[in-house]
C-alpha cells in the first residue's frame, strides 16, 4: 500500500514517481498521478481537499464518458485547471454482469484491446497532453482508476522505458484496494441488490495487463508499434516523456 496515497473519498490515487526504467533512471515524484474519479472530491471533507490541493495539479485528463461526467461531475476547481475530457473507451461494459463465466484476466484483456482499437484518437491526444511541457503536475483518471487509467499508464510507462513487470505490478495494485471499492459500493446500494463480490467488478489481475501488452505487441509488432498506429510521433513522444518525467 506504500504507493497508494490515502484519501477518505478517493480510493485509488498513486504517484507514478519512483518506478525505475530499464536504463536505471527513475520516474520523478510529484509530477504524474493516476486516480479514480476525482469528482468524488465534491463530496469530500476538508482533509481530503487539503491533500488534493497539495498535489498542486496543473492538468487533469478525465477519461470518462461525457455522460459519466454529466451524472457525477468534474474535479473540484476544474475551471482553474487545464481540464480535458478524452473518452478513450467507446463501448461501455458492465463488469458485474458481462460474461460472468469468463476468467477476469481474459475478460479485461479483451476489453482493453477493444478500447485500444476504438480509442486511438483519444489515446494519442492523452499521450501528447501528458508529454506536453506545460502539463505537469498532471493527473489522469477514469471511474475506478484501473481500466482506462491502466491503459494510459501502461503506454506512457512503456515509452519511458519502465520494464513490463513494473507496469503490470503497478496495474495490479488496484487489487489491494478492492475491499474498499466493494465496501463503498455496498454503502451506496440498497439491500437486496446483487453484490459484485464474485464478479469482475474492481478486479485488476496482473495477468490481464500481461495479456493485453502481449497481444498488443503481437498485433502491432510492439507496444510502441501500437502507439505509432494511433498516429503519434513515437520518437518525439518518447523523448518528451523521458525529459519531463525521468530523473
Amino acid at each position: 500500500m506504500e504507493r497508494i496515497i490515502e484519501f477518505e473519498r478517493l480510493l485509488n490515487v498513486r504517484d507514478l514517481g519512483g518506478l525505475r526504467t530499464e536504463d536505471g533512471r527513475t520516474v520523478r515524484s510529484g509530477l504524474l498521478y493516476r486516480a479514480d474519479a476525482l469528482s468524488k472530491l465534491n463530496r469530500a471533507g476538508a482533509e481530503d481537499l487539503q491533500r488534493f490541493a497539495k498535489l498542486d495539479l496543473r492538468t487533469v485528463i478525465d477519461l470518462r464518458y461525457p455522460w459519466e461526467i454529466e451524472r457525477h461531475g468534474r474535479v473540484p476547481g476544474a475551471d482553474e485547471l487545464a481540464w480535458h475530457n478524452l473518452s478513450i473507451e467507446h463501448h461501455p461494459y458492465d463488469q458485474s454482469m458481462d460474461k460472468p463465466g469468463q476468467p477476469s484476466d481474459r475478460f479485461f484483456a479483451d476489453r482493453y484491446a477493444e478500447t485500444a482499437f476504438d480509442g486511438k484518437v483519444e489515446i494519442r491526444a492523452a499521450l501528447e497532453l501528458i508529454a506536453d511541457s506545460d502539463s505537469a503536475p498532471l493527473a489522469f483518471h477514469c471511474k475506478s482508476g484501473k481500466d482506462r487509467t491502466g491503459i494510459i499508464a501502461a503506454l506512457i510507462l512503456t515509452l519511458m522505458g519502465v520494464p513490463e513487470a513494473q507496469i503490470v505490478e503497478d496495474y495490479a495494485l488496484t487489487e489491494q484496494v478492492r475491499p474498499r471499492f466493494l465496501a463503498d459500493w455496498e454503502a451506496q446500494h440498497r439491500e437486496g441488490t446483487a453484490s459484485p463480490l464474485h464478479s469482475h467488478a474492481f478486479r485488476a489481475p496482473a495477468r490481464a495487463m500481461e495479456l493485453f501488452l502481449l497481444e498488443l505487441a503481437r498485433d502491432y509488432g510492439s507496444v510502441r508499434g501500437y502507439i505509432a498506429a494511433t498516429g503519434a510521433d513515437v520518437p518525439t513522444l518518447t523523448t518528451a516523456l523521458r525529459d519531463r518525467y525521468l530523473d
